[in-house]
């Protein structure tokens, strides 16, 4: 290069960073906007510092029921709930690779090809003025964006953060549905079991009557205590038939969470007895109730809100980009491929933004107000997950010491019905007497029923709000 043309390149390069420096000096500015939000710690609600043995992903296998192991896995596989959690990962997967290919190299090939009057009163000398010409054009371009202050990074994070938090989300359906159909299968076993003590009640009272036909056969009873008896019955019958409406609605509400026919459960019967439960803590762990894949997706959101933020701020500083090309135009098509019919270049491109109307503040300041709104959605999922977890642990607590109670209960209307009876067969005591036990007996029977379904739900309700063995990568804690 010529020394005059190598002076001339100097004082343009310096020419340029004068221009920069003094473009960014007078640049838009970010400053005077952060998030006024603050996230909730678990020393703030009191959690249990402890550490507790880890929940299984599938827990229900260790409840002993194949049946309603097959039951949960179908559903996991059937439920188009899940299948509209999967599409909404499925297209944060797909913003992640669109944020990854706007980081990189793009190469654009162009060609194009114009009739074109040249007007003979403008700029174009003859024969070219006043002609009419072919031109052609054939060019490949690339571009290359330096990403000096990380704004691709920030978007690329921030999409990936949404993609983890859709993952979460979709681990949080599972979790839902699988509670979902144990608690719904315990429900048609407490129902199946009620029905039971109910037919057993009937036949109770069957047998009842047939002593006072007895008796009143024998002059002991008038008719009175007959109508009695016999009014008896109808009651039973209606009771039954109560239950058998319940246990067809949980047959479908089962049939819809599996996604399968309404009549595809008439004959399932469910024994309450048979299954088992794990054990469980006896304090609401910080490090369980971290493991919610709803409180994961949460933190996600945050994280991603938080690199939203970083990418909105680095919208407020140069975006410098090295382009390229090479091609070929002519005017006329057959001196499109001549040698003569070269072009080509590459430079530096320094864009500054330094008056857009409060654009970037604007656009910064509701990158923050999503921020805020990520942590405080955190802070009252947290708070909701912490309240979950209390409650299903104090009902499960209650639960038992009530099933112990109960059991006591029981066994002594057992005892008193069966004292009962045989007074009123040696004619010691009256029909009142008899029933007034029999009642007291069904009472505690239904009692221990539902008290051994609420404990079996609450279980599944504890592990359900104690993340359901969820165990994917999650983000540090918000810490305040």
């Amino acid at each position: 290069m010529k020394p005059d043309h190598l002076s001339a390149a100097r004082r343009g390069s310096a020419v340029l960073a004068l221009a920069a420096l003094s473009l960014l000096a007078g640049c838009a500015s970010p400053g005077g906007m952060s998030s006024s939000a603050r996230p909730l710690s678990a020393a703030e609600l009191g959690l249990s510092q402890t550490t507790a043995a880890p929940l299984a992903a599938d827990w229900w296998t260790a409840w002993g029921d194949d049946s309603l192991s097959g039951l949960i896995e179908q559903a996991l596989r059937s439920q188009p709930s899940l299948k509209v959690a999967q599409a909404r990962l499925d297209r944060a997967q797909a913003a992640v690779a669109g944020e990854q290919a706007a980081d990189g190299l793009h190469v654009n090939a162009s060609a194009d090809t114009t009739r074109q009057h040249f007007s003979a009163t403008s700029i174009y000398p003859a024969p070219l003025g006043g002609s009419i010409r072919t031109l052609a054009n054939a060019q490949v371009a690339a571009q290359w964006e330096f990403d000096f202050f990380g704004r691709h990074r920030a978007a690329l994070d921030a999409a990936l953060g949404q993609t983890r938090a859709a993952q979460a989300d979709l681990q949080a359906a599972r979790n839902l549905l699988a509670s979902q159909v144990a608690q719904t299968w315990v429900q048609l076993g407490r129902l199946l079991a009620q029905r039971e003590v109910a037919q057993r009640a009937l036949a109770q009272r069957e047998q009842m009557l047939g002593l006072i036909r007895q008796r009143v056969d024998a002059g002991l009873d008038t008719r009175v205590e007959l109508r009695q008896g016999e009014g008896t019955l109808p009651d039973a019958r209606q009771q039954i038939e109560q239950i058998n409406e319940q246990i067809a609605l949980t047959r479908h509400a089962l049939a819809a969470l599996v996604a399968q026919p309404q009549d595809r459960f008439d004959t399932l019967t469910p024994d309450l007895l048979r299954l088992r439960s794990t054990d469980l803590p006896a304090a609401v762990p910080a490090d369980l109730l971290g493991r919610r894949p709803d409180l994961a997706a949460a933190r996600w959101r945050v994280e991603a809100a938080t690199r939203g933020v970083d990418a909105a701020r680095a919208q407020f500083y140069p975006n410098v980009n090295l382009t390229a090309f090479i091609g070929l135009s002519s005017i006329g098509l057959d001196r499109l491929v001549e040698a003569d019919s070269r072009q080509f270049g590459a430079g530096p491109a320094i864009r500054l933004p330094i008056f857009d109307g409060g654009a970037l503040r604007a656009n910064l300041r509701g990158r923050t107000a999503d921020l805020d709104a990520a942590i405080e959605g955190y802070n009252s999922a947290l708070l909701e997950s912490v309240r979950d977890a209390a409650d299903q642990l104090t009902s499960l607590q209650s639960v038992q010491r009530q099933q112990a109670d109960q059991a006591k209960a029981q066994a002594a209307a057992e005892s008193a019905y069966d004292i009962a009876l045989q007074r009123y067969r040696a004619g010691l005591t009256g029909q009142l007497t008899v029933l007034t036990a029999e009642t007291g007996l069904l009472n505690q029977r239904r009692l221990g029923v539902d008290l051994r379904a609420r404990d079996l739900v609450a279980r599944i309700g504890l592990v359900r709000a104690l993340g359901g063995g969820y165990t994917a990568d999650t983000p540090t804690p918000l810490r305040g």
